[in-house]
């Protein structure tokens, strides 16, 4: 056995030797590639089944609610916090220990953490010495700390102005809590497209993180560093064959390749060609998903050694973007993420509970801004978590088997039924503070089809887009081509609708301002025009 375990290990050394001849006859660069690991660590808030019972029970203690009862009402912080635990015992806090002790053991090695600010938030809450832990291996020399949303959220499906917002939380509670300053960005479950990389460029980071699909590379590998089409934003690909060989395969005793060892593992990177092979998983996948007896500690333990052994070095993010010019250019039309074997957004909204979900919360962002309230603001983005709309997921087989597995609820319909009871919920309240505040009850009451607005790109072109309340008007806005805006806008038909239909005269005239405004700067103003007139009439008291 011993000499067959010789013989495997040659054969792959001579391997990896032609595979990086062949590449460096093919113009590539023949160095054996750096490896980039990154552990995606996030916990969610879970809605509570069943809303309206805790808040009748919260009701009959008496004092009725106030917008900070709101959350404990929303969200089954018990159960949040019991998970959180349960997770910091098996994963967080040892799998961290472990990492700081190999930080300092071995000079060549390097890790990257993409934490959450809902996770980071509730290591605040409830752990503060895991919230140290997390602070001394984030200011490691050898250690980095990507950006991402603070809600782990769907915000780029709401909005850009959102996602923005949201970006820019998460980096000041990095600064805050942990002392670093992330120079690479990784979006909600890697989601990406070519707009990802245009406000990762704009916010200042260097490389966007994202899954390595075929669709994006065709006959290329994600094992070099490629560049965003339309900016000069970086991108670094997730090898998701090697990443689930860890992430999906580690302790299956149906693979063929189990069980996999840190000098199995060490072996077929040396043997992969490229620059840099980018290996990104869960962290819970350490103690959480696979417990500390399938040798899951001890693989990651081992890694490092091995990886020496072939001749392999690791690298953080920033130190391979500044160190490799990209091979190519990366065009995302259309969003990709590291979901399912699809590879896609459906994971989230890709069925009608979903989009139904996404834009019933997605309808409130101009109004619940309008108004001001950070409380409520911070309901309505904790409902942006990306968790809730993937325990809504009806797929079946494999995919719908890793659904269920990460799901509080028994089926994706209770998961439909809390999300909804909580959006109507908040919604209801929204809009009678809004009321309080003077914005006309038309804002919010649907028209009949034969006065919505129906948006055309020019005299005769119609588009698919229609609304039937200034709340539709505001989430269409966020989606129709900047073409159909333009011509409404200048012709006027907008501010008609608003001074015929809504009877808004006030509205109609600040929108025939913005007949000069064009392109996307006219998309943000009109969007914060109407979170300005929402909040027109002065702040009254509070509805509750």
């Amino acid at each position: 056995m011993l000499l067959l375990e010789l013989l495997d290990g040659t054969l792959i050394r001579l391997f990896s030797l032609l595979v990086h001849m062949a590449a460096e006859a093919e113009g590539f660069p023949s160095a054996a590639p750096e490896i980039i690991l990154i552990f995606e660590v996030h916990q969610p808030y879970r809605l509570y089944q069943r809303i309206h019972e805790k808040r009748f029970a919260c009701l009959e203690s008496g004092g009725g609610l106030k917008p900070e009862d709101l959350e404990n009402v929303y969200f089954d912080l018990d159960l949040t916090r019991k998970v959180f635990e349960r997770v910091s015992e098996r994963c967080y806090k040892p799998a961290t220990s472990l990492f700081l002790q190999l930080l300092d053991e071995h000079e060549h090695f390097r890790v990257a953490y993409s934490f959450s600010g809902v996770l980071l938030e509730q290591a605040s809450r409830w752990a503060p010495e895991l919230l140290d832990l997390f602070s001394q291996v984030a200011r490691h020399s050898r250690c980095e700390v990507l950006g991402q949303t603070y809600y782990h959220s769907l915000a780029y499906l709401i909005s850009r102005e959102e996602f923005v917002e949201q970006v820019e939380e998460h980096r000041r509670t990095v600064r805050d809590l942990l002392g670093v300053e992330p120079r690479v960005f990784e979006n909600t479950e890697l989601i990406y497209d070519n707009g990802v990389a245009a406000v990762a460029e704009e916010l200042g980071f260097k490389a966007v993180v994202t899954e390595g699909a075929e669709r994006l590379l065709g006959w290329r590998s994600p094992n070099y560093v490629y560049k965003a089409k339309g900016s000069n934003v970086k991108v670094l690909l997730r090898n998701y064959r090697l990443s689930d060989d860890i992430g999906f395969r580690f302790a299956s005793r149906d693979w063929d390749q189990y069980p996999l060892t840190a000098e199995k593992y060490a072996a077929w990177l040396a043997a992969t060609p490229g620059q840099v092979i980018c290996i990104f998983i869960d962290y819970e996948t350490i103690g959480e998903h696979y417990p500390q007896e399938t040798g899951i500690f001890k693989f990651f333990e081992w890694l490092p050694r091995e990886a020496e052994l072939w001749g392999l070095s690791f690298a953080k993010p920033s130190e391979t973007v500044d160190s490799h010019e990209p091979v190519g250019e990366i065009d995302a039309p259309e969003p990709v993420s590291w979901a399912d074997v699809e590879r896609d957004l459906s994971a989230w909204v890709g069925n009608p509970m979903q989009n139904l979900a996404l834009k019933r919360e997605s309808r409130l962002e101009f109004l619940v801004k309008g108004l001001g309230d950070e409380t409520l603001i911070r309901l309505w983005r904790l409902l942006s978590i990306s968790d809730h709309y993937y325990y809504m997921s009806t797929k079946a087989g494999g995919p719908g088997e890793v659904h269920s597995y990460f799901s509080p609820y028994p089926t994706p319909y209770h998961a439909f039924a809390a999300f909804h009871e909580a959006v109507m919920d908040l919604e209801s309240r929204i809009f009678e503070k809004a009321l309080r505040r003077g914005v006309p009850p038309s804002w919010f009451r649907p028209l009949p089809d034969t006065l919505a607005f129906q948006f055309y790109e020019d005299v005769g072109v119609p588009t698919p887009y229609s609304a039937a309340s200034v709340l539709d008007l505001a989430d269409t806005i966020k989606k129709i081509p900047i073409k159909s805006l333009e011509f409404h806008v200048k012709n006027g038909h907008i501010a008609e609708w608003f001074r015929n239909v809504l009877y808004d005269e006030e509205a109609a005239r600040r929108i025939e301002e913005l007949k000069a405004v064009s392109g996307e700067e006219l998309r943000k103003r009109f969007l914060t025009l109407l979170e300005e007139l929402s909040s027109r009439r002065g702040k009254l008291s509070s509805v509750y």
